[in-house]
């Protein structure tokens, strides 16, 4: 069966290294919760590690009907296999308490399933996974790193996020055209984050958005505003903490022009 050509539309490439694969199910930490799914399995180089790790409840969910038969065929201790799209799964109906996440997930959809994780944080408390390392050192920069953008803060603001190991494009079929990192996000603490969550979203859109200027630029150029007078106005938007932003975002809704 040619496994590379069934899920090469999907932007999918295996991983044919088994002890990455091993690293990558240890990942898990196993602290505070019970049910962990995998998304886009695949050939199943990780799934077999992450059943050998008996969690009470593993599943996973695959979109592509060959990989759904061949999974069925090799793995037949498999609680659940789920056929369909991670994107469009309703987590509520399947999963009933606190969950993990994790996955060699497609480049193409990885930042979307991160945002779909985010919606649903009170339920996911941890996330394991592979991404395109661009993209990995984005989750996990700090304030002043020229990577750290809208998906740092975003999901820092519920997430601890950690970058555990960079993986090399040999290890693949077919191998990517760029490296790989693995991480790692811990749901923290927070359940409020202290101001309008919907207005925040807008403000680091806008200030990213406009990432070369500084924020009086960007902000100005997203809100009316009453004054112009906001003291980390003369700071790039990457120079900003989750906590500035956050500030930042009060300050807005207190001197915004309604109506805009």
């Amino acid at each position: 069966m040619n496994r590379v050509k069934a899920k090469k539309n999907l932007g999918q490439h295996f991983l044919k290294d088994r002890g990455i694969a091993s690293m990558i199910a240890e990942s898990l930490t196993g602290q505070g919760y019970s049910s962990v799914l995998e998304i886009g399995p695949g050939t199943g180089i990780l799934t077999g590690f992450l059943i050998d790790r008996h969690f009470p409840d593993f599943r996973v969910i695959e979109i592509d009907n060959e990989s759904v038969h061949f999974l069925r065929e090799n793995f037949p201790d498999l609680k659940e296999i789920i056929r369909g799209d991670f994107l469009t799964m309703d987590l509520e109906e399947k999963f009933s308490d606190s969950m993990a996440v994790i996955g060699n997930f497609p480049y193409n959809i990885s930042t979307q399933i991160l945002f779909k994780v985010l919606e649903h944080r009170e339920r996911v408390v941890e996330v394991c996974g592979m991404f395109q390392k661009e993209v990995a050192e984005r989750i996990c920069a700090s304030p002043g790193n020229k990577t750290y953008g809208i998906i740092s803060v975003l999901l820092q603001v519920y997430y601890n996020t950690e970058y555990l190991f960079t993986v090399p494009e040999h290890v693949f079929s077919p191998p990517p055209k760029v490296k790989s990192g693995v991480i790692r996000l811990r749901r923290n603490s927070i359940t409020e984050i202290g101001c309008d969550e919907a207005l925040f979203s807008r403000v680091v859109k806008a200030g990213f958005n406009q990432r070369r200027k500084t924020l009086r630029n960007s902000i100005k150029s997203a809100f009316s505003l009453k004054r112009e007078d906001y003291r980390d106005f003369g700071l790039r938007p990457e120079q900003l903490s989750v906590k500035q932003f956050v500030e930042l975002t009060n300050w807005i809704e207190e001197n915004r022009i309604l109506g805009e």
